[in-house]
């Protein structure tokens, strides 16, 4: 594993990107969970 590249653990733009990702899947899945419903 390459250690010393990430050594703060997540880099800002990582961070954003898992965000991201997370924002839309919230955004596609709130509308089919509260249709199940």
């Amino acid at each position: 594993m390459e250690m010393e590249r990430r050594r703060t653990g997540f880099t800002l733009i990582e961070l954003l990107v898992v965000i991201a990702i997370i924002a839309i899947l919230a955004a596609i899945l709130f509308p089919v969970f509260a249709r199940a419903r």
